[in-house]
């Protein structure tokens, strides 16, 4: 019956925010064609608009579930909901705009697309705004909650109340805690939450009280029958948490693990912390990604392949491209190409070079080298256009179009423990540093906490922003 009725609230939130899309489109038209005079004829009379209408319908229903938009209004805040909406539309023009260039249509306008895009960011966000403070007014007034009950009374139940405390329009109420000790009985824990009932006790006070959610923040193996209170609590269909022992704690709440999950390994039930991006599905749409973007881009830039290959040529003897060895996902070794930017044996001569290194760290870097190419070589390294021939490299898996940079061996035997986690993903094109400004000038713990800070907060989205940011880096010669 639950679920029914979840369900039910669940598809009338899908059916208005669709509702709220087409009814943003129509009204960005009206005011375009009567507000804005130009050259659009009526809708009745042009069928492109109603298939933009159709489009924009589907690809915001895909978007939507992408992005997870129908998240718990109790465990989300107002900003997270915000961002979800952006998020979501700028994903949905991305679909819309490729399905238009796939059907050829053309004449659209794009000043009713921006309008379209901002009274749709709008009215979504009102429509979440005002659902927001409706249940947060509710909850405040003591309805709509959900009654906690706590077992333990130590370090971990307190940080369990005052998470909540803090959390007031969530609707989660502190029943109290239980305790094994009968000495700690009516002891405070945190506030005015006190140790209410002793554990042996535990059955018949869910039975006789309202719990929605049972939480065990002390050790199981402390607690005698445990497995027999989490059974009890389950077949009154009450929900279970449980917040990890001391150790597990500590690495959930370790900055550098980004997920633990229960998972199947070969039949057996295993705990998994991974610090990389776990949804499969996500990922494989990046991997598909990568290939067809380095097949595509390959195709457009063969003449500019061409063109670089005959300058270097031009002004260098030697090979047109450049293969060093680096280390890709978690350690494997691999060519990367490039095009050869120095002039022939300039391996052989950094030795010589090695005191006038400005870089911290294992990296090397100088700022006038004298083994660059004059001209072509310096040009290459500024636009980071001798980085093109690692599209070969994306072709044969080997790489990403977007990720963590890949280091040399020599690079790696002196990072330090936590530097190695950047490993831990596949290496790619371009990366979060390479597109900030001024990043000739990041230390080196910089760009390894650049590419942490991408591996933990890593979506298909901050793929695309880093693409169009690298793309517009590399256009404009900026961020060096």
């Amino acid at each position: 019956m639950l679920n029914e009725h979840s369900s039910f609230i669940l598809d009338m939130q899908k059916t208005i925010d669709i509702g709220i899309t087409g009814f943003s489109f129509i009204v960005a038209y009206f005011i375009k064609r009567n507000l804005l005079p130009g050259s659009m004829s009526n809708l009745s009379n042009d069928p492109n608009y109603y298939i933009i209408l159709l489009l924009i319908i589907i690809a915001w229903f895909i978007s939507f579930k992408w992005m997870d938009m129908y998240m718990s209004y109790r465990e989300q805040e107002f900003w997270q909901f915000f961002t979800t909406i952006l998020k979501s539309c700028f994903m949905g023009i991305i679909l819309v705009s490729i399905t238009m260039y796939l059907l050829r249509i053309q004449g659209v306008s794009r000043l009713l697309m921006g309008i379209f895009l901002v009274l749709n960011v709008s009215l979504l966000t009102l429509s979440k705004f005002i659902i927001f403070k409706i249940l947060e007014k509710v909850r405040t007034d003591g309805l709509n909650t959900k009654n906690i009950l706590i077992v333990g009374s130590k370090e971990r139940a307190r940080q369990v109340i005052e998470v909540v405390e803090k959390h007031k329009a969530t609707g989660y109420m502190v029943l109290g805690c239980f305790e094994v000790d009968e000495e700690k009985l009516g002891q405070s824990v945190f506030n005015e939450h006190k140790v209410i009932g002793l554990v042996k006790d535990l059955e018949e006070y869910l039975q006789n009280n309202i719990v929605d959610e049972l939480i065990f923040a002390m050790s199981l193996k402390k607690l005698k029958n445990g497995d027999r209170y989490l059974a009890f609590a389950e077949s009154m269909g009450i929900k279970v948490r449980i917040v990890p022992d001391w150790e597990l704690h500590y690495l959930m709440y370790r900055p550098n693990i980004a997920a633990v999950n229960f998972e199947e390994f070969l039949g057996v039930h295993t705990m998994a912390l991974q610090s990389t991006p776990q949804n499969e599905g996500k990922m494989l749409i990046k991997h598909v990604g990568d290939f067809l973007g380095a097949f595509i881009l390959t195709i457009i830039l063969l003449p500019v392949f061409i063109g670089i290959g005959l300058a270097i040529k031009i002004f260098s003897k030697g090979p047109i491209f450049y293969k060093q060895e680096r280390l890709g996902m978690n350690g494997r070794v691999f060519m990367v190409y490039k095009f050869r930017t120095m002039i022939e044996h300039a391996d052989e001569m950094l030795k010589e070079l090695a005191e006038m290194n400005e870089a911290d760290g294992p990296a090397f870097k100088i700022k006038d080298d004298p083994r660059i190419i004059p001209w072509v070589g310096t040009f290459l390294r500024k636009t980071s256009l001798d980085e093109l021939p690692q599209l070969f490299n994306v072709l044969k898996s080997e790489m990403s179009l977007v990720g963590p940079r890949p280091p040399i061996s020599k690079e790696v035997d002196e990072y330090s423990v936590w530097q190695r986690r950047r490993l831990s993903m596949k290496p790619g094109m371009t990366c979060l540093w390479q597109i900030a400004p001024r990043r000739n000038e990041l230390s080196f713990e910089d760009w390894m906490k650049l590419d942490l800070q991408y591996i933990d907060n890593w979506s298909l989205f901050n793929d695309f922003k880093i693409l169009v940011l690298t793309a517009k880096a590399v256009l404009t010669g900026a961020g060096r």
